[in-house]
């Protein structure tokens, strides 16, 4: 067996040259200093599978984390979702939230966006800002992001159907701006089978969708080099009714299928995996979501170096983002919601996630307040600065119940993912209604369960007393949809119409002969395209997409 000072020179020397130790006391309260690692021989222990299925930070098979220093060096990116309104709104929401320590933005759309209509739309009456921010043009985007330097601070953003259009738009404010393409970091989502799966916001069929997708993967690591195309997410699978493991599996089976699609169009795995985001849940049960962080990252390691051939190591690289489960804060007892995204922060954070968002206790209310975004931010910043885990990496490894939970996670996983590659892949498996079937028995089952008092909700169906207690609501002005009708007419009334018609001809042209799309979004979007008008260029071209009813 390897031993852990050839660990510490060969790889944790290496990572500290590129980024060095924090400069804080890696000390516990009573002077105690841990290492950065603990393996079986500080113990005395002999482990015939440590390598194998535990390993070393930074290498293969990453069950211990992507990176050789982890946290010692770099804490994970505090990563708050926020959008409401207009974007003048949401633009003061980031600029306070960075202000507040946050270290990356994540953009939340409102449902006419999502489902790629402009603000004007008689199909948005009533939802514009409501539950994100409306973008509906460039000129939206140059106002979301006004004075914030787009080099020095990585963007999330959370859209799907319409992925490449607001990309693009962002990449035009970038342009305009004078921004070197290669130097912008962030993600976008662009995951559209947990859209057939879960979520419900799409748009296109299951096969032109996925095209849009491979299109990013083919053009993004010749442009933006930095930048994670794809966020491969199980959150929303989760918030659907999913069990962990269904999650897990699911999320991994729908990377795998798009790793598939994208080598079909003849695109080399070493260019475009290392790209590849990942997005989870983290929910209550707190052992089991650390052990699904770590068995993920295992099987998408073992997959992509022995499944699919990929030589690059950073290939193998699970590398995650994780947000707290709205699904699980209770509109009764709201305070209490507070403790809830503590505990599943800290689960992340030791099951060693990249990335995180942490809900605010009164979503299940309303949009969240100034005051609560900021206590989740904070309740971040208490579990980096003084809970004490980031002074030794993965520190609940060893734990016999923690590998036994990472070992049967990851069987259970396999044996869905073997299932769904059975079936055809997860496009089959959608089209012949699988996992709509599969997360109405778990949630069916998880809410039998809540009814019974099986399992306790505190504040729901147990320890009911009602603490009095007014909770500030945050609501959007309807005032939104004028100020979002009077911007379109103006960008209308003052673009170049020629311009326009190019561009989209050219959106067109590109869908219809099956030619890489990205280009010509990008076009359309310094052209002040509306959103609107290109997602029904490609309606015209692909059609849409009706959810059948299944038995």
């Amino acid at each position: 067996m390897r031993k852990k000072h050839d660990w510490l020179r060969e790889t944790y020397q290496k990572s500290l040259e590129k980024m060095p130790e924090r400069p804080v006391a890696h000390r516990t309260l009573s002077d105690i200093a841990p290492e950065p690692l603990y393996t079986p021989e500080d113990i005395g222990v002999l482990d015939p599978e440590y390598e194998e299925k535990r390993g070393y930070p930074g290498e293969y098979p990453y069950t211990r984390g992507v990176y050789g220093s982890m946290y010692r060096s770099k804490l994970w990116t505090m990563r708050m979702f926020a959008g409401f309104g207009t974007a003048e709104q949401t633009n003061e929401r980031f600029k306070k939230l960075l202000k507040a320590g946050q270290t990356g933005l994540s953009v939340a759309f409102d449902l006419p966006t999502l489902m790629g209509y402009d603000s004007d739309h008689p199909l948005s009456k009533g939802e514009v800002g409501k539950c994100g921010v409306a973008v509906s043009s460039l000129a939206d985007m140059e106002i979301l992001f006004e004075g914030i330097n787009l080099e020095e601070v990585t963007t999330s953003m959370t859209i799907n159907s319409p992925a490449n259009a607001i990309w693009a738009m962002y990449l035009a404010v970038a342009k305009k701006k004078g921004y070197d393409w290669k130097k912008l970091g962030g993600t976008i989502q662009n995951d559209i089978l947990k859209e057939f799966i879960a979520q419900k916001e799409f748009i296109f069929p299951p096969e032109p969708s996925v095209k849009l997708v491979i299109d990013t993967f083919e053009w993004g690591p010749k442009n933006v080099p930095k930048w994670n195309f794809i966020s491969v997410s199980g959150y929303h699978i989760r918030e659907a009714g999913s069990t962990a493991v269904q999650e897990l599996a699911w999320t991994l089976a729908d990377g795998f299928e798009y790793v598939e699609a994208a080598l079909k169009r003849g695109l080399d795995i070493d260019e475009f995996a290392p790209r590849i985001s990942f997005f989870f849940d983290v929910h209550n049960d707190f052992f089991e979501e650390i052990a699904k962080f770590r068995a993920a990252r295992r099987i998408w390691a073992k997959e992509m170096r022995h499944r699919y051939g990929a030589k690059n190591p950073q290939s193998w690289m699970l590398r995650t983002h994780a947000q707290t489960a709205g699904v699980s804060l209770t509109a009764q007892q709201p305070l209490n919601n507070i403790a809830r995204v503590a505990i599943q922060a800290l689960a992340a954070v030791l099951g060693g996630t990249n990335s995180l968002h942490t809900d605010a206790y009164d979503e299940a209310l309303a949009l969240p307040t100034e005051e609560s975004a900021t206590i989740a931010l904070r309740t971040q910043q208490i579990i980096a600065y003084e809970s004490g885990v980031t002074h030794t990496i993965d520190p609940l490894a060893g734990s016999y119940y923690v590998e036994w939970l990472t070992d049967e996670m990851e069987r259970q996983a396999m044996a869905i993912i073997e299932e769904i590659r059975r079936m055809g892949g997860v496009v089959r498996a959608i089209e012949e209604g699988y996992f709509l079937r599969e997360l109405a028995e778990a949630s069916y089952r998880y809410q039998q369960e809540v009814e019974r008092k099986e399992r306790i909700i505190v504040g729901v169906n147990a320890f009911t007393d009602e603490i009095p207690l007014k909770v500030p609501i945050q609501l959007v002005d309807p005032e939104v949809e004028r100020v979002q009708a009077e911007r379109l007419a103006r960008v209308r009334r003052e673009r170049d119409l020629k311009r326009v018609e190019e561009a989209l001809a050219g959106l067109r042209r590109a869908a219809v002969e099956g030619q890489n799309t990205m280009p010509h979004f990008v076009e359309c979007a310094l052209a002040y395209c509306t959103l609107g008008e290109m997602m029904d260029v490609l309606r015209e071209v692909y059609g849409t997409y009706q959810e059948p009813a299944y038995v």
